[in-house]
Protein backbone atom coordinates (compact mmCIF):
# COMPACT_ATOMS: atom_id res chain seq x y z
CA UNK A 1 0.00 0.00 0.00
CA UNK A 2 0.91 3.70 -0.70
CA UNK A 3 0.48 6.45 1.48
CA UNK A 4 -1.50 8.82 -0.48
CA UNK A 5 0.44 12.39 0.41
CA UNK A 6 3.46 11.21 -1.05
CA UNK A 7 3.17 7.93 -2.89
CA UNK A 8 6.13 6.49 -0.63
CA UNK A 9 5.05 2.39 0.13
CA UNK A 10 4.13 2.10 3.78
CA UNK A 11 5.69 -0.72 5.74
CA UNK A 12 2.62 -1.49 8.45
CA UNK A 13 -0.44 -0.10 6.11
CA UNK A 14 -2.41 -1.32 9.58
CA UNK A 15 -0.61 0.93 11.95
CA UNK A 16 -1.31 4.62 12.37
CA UNK A 17 1.07 7.43 10.68
CA UNK A 18 1.78 10.31 9.55
CA UNK A 19 3.39 11.61 6.43
CA UNK A 20 5.17 15.08 6.69
CA UNK A 21 7.13 14.97 2.93
CA UNK A 22 6.94 18.13 1.37
CA UNK A 23 5.58 19.84 4.85
CA UNK A 24 8.02 23.03 4.47
CA UNK A 25 7.58 25.52 7.14
CA UNK A 26 8.24 29.37 7.54
CA UNK A 27 10.07 30.06 10.52
CA UNK A 28 11.12 33.95 11.84
CA UNK A 29 13.51 34.84 13.78
CA UNK A 30 12.30 37.05 17.11
CA UNK A 31 16.14 38.35 17.20
CA UNK A 32 17.03 39.46 13.48
CA UNK A 33 13.44 38.62 11.72
CA UNK A 34 14.99 36.82 8.69
CA UNK A 35 12.77 34.17 7.63
CA UNK A 36 13.96 30.74 7.07
CA UNK A 37 12.12 27.57 5.13
CA UNK A 38 12.21 24.01 6.07
CA UNK A 39 10.96 21.12 7.87
CA UNK A 40 13.15 21.83 11.24
CA UNK A 41 16.53 23.55 12.61
CA UNK A 42 19.21 22.25 14.91
CA UNK A 43 17.42 23.44 18.46
CA UNK A 44 14.85 25.63 16.80
CA UNK A 45 17.74 28.30 16.26
CA UNK A 46 18.20 30.84 13.36
CA UNK A 47 20.83 29.41 11.67
CA UNK A 48 21.83 33.42 10.35
CA UNK A 49 22.17 34.50 14.06
CA UNK A 50 21.24 31.75 16.21
CA UNK A 51 18.12 33.59 18.00
CA UNK A 52 14.88 31.51 18.62
CA UNK A 53 12.09 30.49 15.84
CA UNK A 54 9.06 31.00 15.82
CA UNK A 55 6.54 28.93 13.25
CA UNK A 56 4.89 31.60 10.69
CA UNK A 57 1.43 30.70 10.48
CA UNK A 58 -0.07 30.81 6.52
CA UNK A 59 -0.43 34.03 5.68
CA UNK A 60 -2.27 36.07 2.55
CA UNK A 61 -0.55 39.44 1.63
CA UNK A 62 -3.74 41.38 0.27
CA UNK A 63 -2.83 44.44 1.80
CA UNK A 64 -1.95 47.50 -0.38
CA UNK A 65 0.71 48.75 1.81
CA UNK A 66 2.10 45.06 1.76
CA UNK A 67 1.78 44.28 -1.84
CA UNK A 68 3.43 47.40 -2.48
CA UNK A 69 6.92 46.35 -0.11
CA UNK A 70 6.64 42.98 -2.50
CA UNK A 71 6.41 45.02 -5.41
CA UNK A 72 9.38 46.91 -4.09
CA UNK A 73 11.40 43.82 -3.20
CA UNK A 74 11.09 42.24 -6.50
CA UNK A 75 12.65 45.77 -8.20
CA UNK A 76 15.13 45.68 -5.65
CA UNK A 77 16.31 42.10 -6.77
CA UNK A 78 15.49 42.72 -10.63
CA UNK A 79 17.74 45.93 -10.43
CA UNK A 80 20.54 43.79 -8.49
CA UNK A 81 20.30 40.97 -11.41
CA UNK A 82 20.87 43.70 -14.22
CA UNK A 83 23.48 45.32 -12.29
CA UNK A 84 25.45 42.04 -11.38
CA UNK A 85 24.86 40.64 -15.16
CA UNK A 86 26.56 44.15 -16.53
CA UNK A 87 29.57 44.23 -13.68
CA UNK A 88 30.35 40.70 -14.43
CA UNK A 89 30.37 41.35 -18.75
CA UNK A 90 32.49 44.18 -17.19
CA UNK A 91 34.95 42.81 -15.39
CA UNK A 92 38.33 42.19 -16.70
CA UNK A 93 39.50 40.08 -13.76
CA UNK A 94 38.14 36.60 -14.82
CA UNK A 95 37.47 35.76 -10.69
CA UNK A 96 35.76 38.28 -10.48
CA UNK A 97 32.89 38.19 -13.65
CA UNK A 98 32.08 34.66 -12.26
CA UNK A 99 31.69 35.96 -8.83
CA UNK A 100 29.88 38.59 -10.00
CA UNK A 101 27.47 36.18 -12.10
CA UNK A 102 27.02 33.86 -9.12
CA UNK A 103 25.12 37.43 -7.46
CA UNK A 104 23.50 37.66 -10.16
CA UNK A 105 22.38 33.86 -9.73
CA UNK A 106 21.68 34.55 -6.33
CA UNK A 107 20.16 36.87 -6.92
CA UNK A 108 17.70 34.83 -9.19
CA UNK A 109 17.12 32.54 -5.91
CA UNK A 110 16.39 35.04 -4.12
CA UNK A 111 13.18 36.06 -6.35
CA UNK A 112 12.01 32.79 -6.61
CA UNK A 113 12.04 32.20 -2.20
CA UNK A 114 10.09 35.92 -2.31
CA UNK A 115 7.38 34.09 -5.69
CA UNK A 116 6.96 31.61 -3.12
CA UNK A 117 6.93 32.74 0.45
CA UNK A 118 4.36 35.38 -1.01
CA UNK A 119 2.68 33.43 -3.47
CA UNK A 120 3.66 35.66 -6.32
CA UNK A 121 4.70 35.45 -10.00
CA UNK A 122 8.55 36.08 -10.57
CA UNK A 123 8.44 39.03 -13.07
CA UNK A 124 10.57 38.80 -16.52
CA UNK A 125 13.50 39.66 -17.73
CA UNK A 126 14.85 42.81 -17.16
CA UNK A 127 16.71 45.09 -19.01
CA UNK A 128 20.68 45.53 -18.29
CA UNK A 129 21.11 49.05 -16.99
CA UNK A 130 24.34 50.93 -17.31
CA UNK A 131 26.82 50.62 -14.31
CA UNK A 132 27.66 54.17 -13.95
CA UNK A 133 24.08 54.64 -13.92
CA UNK A 134 23.65 52.38 -11.30
CA UNK A 135 26.53 54.37 -9.19
CA UNK A 136 24.69 57.43 -9.71
CA UNK A 137 21.55 55.27 -7.79
CA UNK A 138 23.49 54.18 -5.19
CA UNK A 139 25.68 57.71 -4.22
CA UNK A 140 28.76 55.66 -4.97
CA UNK A 141 31.47 57.27 -7.01
CA UNK A 142 32.56 54.96 -10.08
CA UNK A 143 36.19 55.10 -10.85
CA UNK A 144 36.60 53.91 -14.46
CA UNK A 145 39.55 51.09 -14.16
CA UNK A 146 38.20 50.07 -10.57
CA UNK A 147 36.94 46.61 -10.17
CA UNK A 148 36.77 47.62 -6.32
CA UNK A 149 33.97 49.67 -7.09
CA UNK A 150 31.74 47.58 -8.56
CA UNK A 151 31.39 45.94 -4.76
CA UNK A 152 30.93 49.29 -3.19
CA UNK A 153 27.97 50.02 -5.75
CA UNK A 154 26.94 46.48 -4.59
CA UNK A 155 27.23 46.80 -0.82
CA UNK A 156 25.34 50.26 -0.88
CA UNK A 157 22.22 49.30 -3.17
CA UNK A 158 21.64 46.84 -0.66
CA UNK A 159 22.38 48.90 2.19
CA UNK A 160 19.89 51.63 1.04
CA UNK A 161 17.30 48.85 0.37
CA UNK A 162 17.88 47.24 4.08
CA UNK A 163 17.46 51.22 5.26
CA UNK A 164 14.74 51.52 3.02
CA UNK A 165 12.59 48.61 4.02
CA UNK A 166 13.84 49.58 8.15
CA UNK A 167 12.31 52.82 7.87
CA UNK A 168 8.66 51.63 6.40
CA UNK A 169 8.53 49.01 9.03
CA UNK A 170 9.10 51.81 12.13
CA UNK A 171 6.37 53.59 10.56
CA UNK A 172 3.94 50.70 10.04
CA UNK A 173 1.41 49.84 12.46
CA UNK A 174 2.83 47.48 15.53
CA UNK A 175 1.80 43.92 15.13
CA UNK A 176 0.30 44.55 11.47
CA UNK A 177 1.50 42.13 8.39
CA UNK A 178 2.93 45.57 6.54
CA UNK A 179 5.21 45.97 9.89
CA UNK A 180 6.17 42.36 9.96
CA UNK A 181 6.92 42.19 6.27
CA UNK A 182 9.09 45.20 6.03
CA UNK A 183 10.98 43.70 9.01
CA UNK A 184 11.37 40.54 7.19
CA UNK A 185 13.09 42.12 4.08
CA UNK A 186 14.95 44.57 5.27
CA UNK A 187 16.68 41.35 7.51
CA UNK A 188 17.21 40.25 4.10
CA UNK A 189 18.88 42.80 2.59
CA UNK A 190 21.03 43.19 5.43
CA UNK A 191 22.37 39.90 4.89
CA UNK A 192 23.07 40.08 1.18
CA UNK A 193 25.04 43.41 2.57
CA UNK A 194 26.95 41.32 4.70
CA UNK A 195 27.67 38.43 2.48
CA UNK A 196 29.49 41.06 -0.10
CA UNK A 197 31.18 42.40 2.36
CA UNK A 198 32.99 39.14 3.24
CA UNK A 199 33.43 38.65 -0.13
CA UNK A 200 34.98 42.27 -0.84
CA UNK A 201 37.33 41.26 1.96
CA UNK A 202 38.26 38.15 0.58
CA UNK A 203 38.82 39.79 -2.82
CA UNK A 204 40.95 41.93 -1.59
CA UNK A 205 42.90 39.62 0.47
CA UNK A 206 43.32 37.83 -2.89
CA UNK A 207 41.18 34.96 -1.45
CA UNK A 208 38.90 33.63 -4.07
CA UNK A 209 35.29 33.76 -3.33
CA UNK A 210 33.30 31.97 -0.67
CA UNK A 211 30.53 31.66 -3.30
CA UNK A 212 32.82 30.36 -5.73
CA UNK A 213 34.47 27.57 -3.42
CA UNK A 214 31.01 26.91 -2.21
CA UNK A 215 29.73 26.04 -6.29
CA UNK A 216 33.01 24.83 -7.35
Amino acid sequence: MLCPKCHQPLEDADEPYICCAGETLQWRCTQCAKVSEGFAFPYGLCPHCGGKLEALAPRSIDEEAALAGIRTAFEIELGGRAFYQRAAAQSADPALAELFSRFAAMEDEHMATLARRYHVDVPGEPPVYDVDRVAIYAGVERRPGDPGGLFRIAIALEQRAAEFFAGRAEKAVPGSVERQLYLELAAEERDHASLLATEQDRWLAGKGGQMAAAGS
